[in-house]
């Protein structure tokens, strides 16, 4: 009986963790499509809006969903509360950092965004439009790339789980 329920528990633990595997290639296109999107939210709101970087920030957290909402909330927070230490370049940097692992996404869209940086709050307004264009043209094309990763990957995580777990049960007995 006691090796019924932990073979049960190593095929539960390993068929979650599949599933918990390719639930991240399922959440990176998504989140891809809304960093995308939140982009040029921004652009729109510095270009149109001539809004104040902290502001134009706090509105576009609110305007997407979570997690990428909280990295445009966490830049904002970070420049209006040490405004005078800090450039915006500083705190969207610490930004990306600090929301980072609460994100599914690659290193190479960490580059894009890391990317940004110099040119926040530090160029004219056509300026920033045009670097945060590119970069929400960088994330379309890596968001395409995700989409393949996950039709490829997705299945194969939640098989191999399942088969890993029911292996390490066959060989246990």
């Amino acid at each position: 009986m006691l090796k019924w329920i932990g073979a049960s528990l190593i095929l539960l633990a390993g068929t979650a963790f599949g599933f918990l595997q390719a639930a991240r290639y399922e959440r990176r296109p998504k989140e891809l499509r809304h960093l995308g999107n939140a982009l040029l939210t921004l652009e729109t709101e510095i270009v149109y809006g001539v809004s104040p970087l902290p502001e134009a920030m706090s509105r576009v957290a609110s305007s997407v969903p979570k997690p990428v909402s909280l990295l445009f909330a966490e830049a904002s927070a970070r420049m209006r509360e040490t405004a005078a230490e800090r450039t915006a370049a500083d705190s969207w940097s610490e930004a990306i950092h600090a929301v980072w692992p609460r994100l599914c996404l690659a290193d190479s869209e960490k580059a894009s965004l890391l990317a940004l940086a110099p040119t926040l709050g530090l160029t004219d307004r056509d300026d920033q439009a045009k670097h945060l264009r590119l970069a929400a043209a960088q994330l379309r094309a890596e968001e395409e790339t995700a989409r393949e990763e996950q039709r490829r990957y997705e299945k194969m995580w939640k098989s191999l789980g399942a088969l890993s777990a029911a292996l390490v049960v066959i060989l246990m007995y």
